[in-house]
């Protein structure tokens, strides 16, 4: 059944004084396929600015937007309504020769694979062979699909969600360390765990629909600081899907037949309509929401502010025919 959502994401970054802007890369768009529909869709900036779009090398859609005069803040404002149909991931067939670890991709497959397949971060692989052989079989074969869920559920209950204001991704081996981190450390930990199975995995940034957030007496939830998925709570009495108020990371697997299978382990979800995918690329670095540059002294800058909010609403009604009148 379908599942209407409106997402409304702000994101402001203050100046001490009136500053100079480069062009900025804005992906805040929801990336449409069978589904997803995106049934309306707005991007406003301020100061004055002007915009156009084009799509990556992942074919993502980006906003480049040119502000044109100086100004002490810099805002994004985009609101957008979706239709979400719920794909049933979990009933994916994958195909006979992949149901089973190990396997191997076939060589077409492979070839349009290997961006996906070579670990980002190499030197920390030894450390993650010995985390992940409590998933493998120690002789003979086991699901696929068992060992994927094993490692998602394992992340979500094991480590402690955190939120951090400094910008960038932990390495992997950080995160094992630590034991905890943000959405985007623990997909890229179970990316570069997969990866060194030999499957393929893709870095997902995008939203996160929290259903107890539509209560009126739901919490304000903002983010703040550098890093997206930093936030602040106000108030809950029961526990908030993790990642939600707020821009969120999860990774793609690409499995033989059933194609790129969606897993959150901040979440231990396996797709479903709580995810709202903008972007997928190679590594997080390119899945910036906002990149770009001002001009002034290091001190100029105050910070920056992130909110975003996702709610259910009702299905929108059918517009009326280009030759029916409606009153009011």
């Amino acid at each position: 059944m379908s599942v209407f959502l409106e997402v409304e994401h702000v994101t402001t970054y203050r100046y001490d004084k009136p500053v100079e802007f480069s062009p900025h890369r804005v992906m805040f768009r929801p990336r449409a396929a069978h589904d997803i529909r995106v049934l309306s869709a707005t991007l406003e900036a301020s100061p004055h600015s002007t915009q156009y779009w084009m799509h990556d090398v992942f074919s993502n859609s980006v906003a480049v937007v040119e502000p044109r005069v100086p100004a002490d803040v810099l805002e994004f404002r985009a609101r957008f309504v979706i239709e979400h149909f719920g794909v049933r991931n979990l009933e994916l067939p994958v195909a006979a020769e992949a149901e089973n670890y190990p396997f191997q991709y076939a060589d077409e497959d492979r070839l349009d694979l290997a961006s996906f397949l070579p670990p980002q971060y190499p030197e920390d692989q030894p450390m993650l062979r010995d985390w992940v052989a409590q998933f493998l079989p120690r002789r003979g074969t086991t699901h696929t699909r068992d060992i994927l869920a094993n490692i998602n559920a394992a992340i979500r209950s094991d480590f402690q969600y955190q939120s951090r204001d400094a910008m960038g991704t932990q390495r992997p081996s950080d995160t094992l360390n630590r034991r905890g981190g943000t959405c985007r450390d623990f997909a890229l930990l179970m990316m570069e765990v997969v990866r060194g199975l030999g499957l393929a995995a893709r870095f997902v940034s995008g939203y996160l629909y929290d259903q107890a957030l539509d209560t009126p007496n739901a919490p304000t939830l903002r983010s703040t600081g550098l890093q997206q998925g930093a936030r602040q709570v106000e108030s809950r009495d029961e526990p908030l899907v993790l990642g939600a108020g707020a821009t969120h990371a999860w990774l793609h697997v690409f499995l033989p037949g059933a194609g790129w299978v969606p897993y959150d382990p901040t979440n231990s979800l396996v797709g479903g309509t709580d995810l709202i995918r903008v972007a997928y690329t190679r590594k997080p670095e390119q899945a910036a929401p906002v990149s770009g540059s001002w001009f002034g002294g290091a001190q100029d800058f105050i910070g920056m502010d992130v909110g975003v909010s996702v709610r259910r609403i009702e299905p929108p009604g059918e517009p009326a025919p280009a030759d029916e009148h409606v009153s009011s």
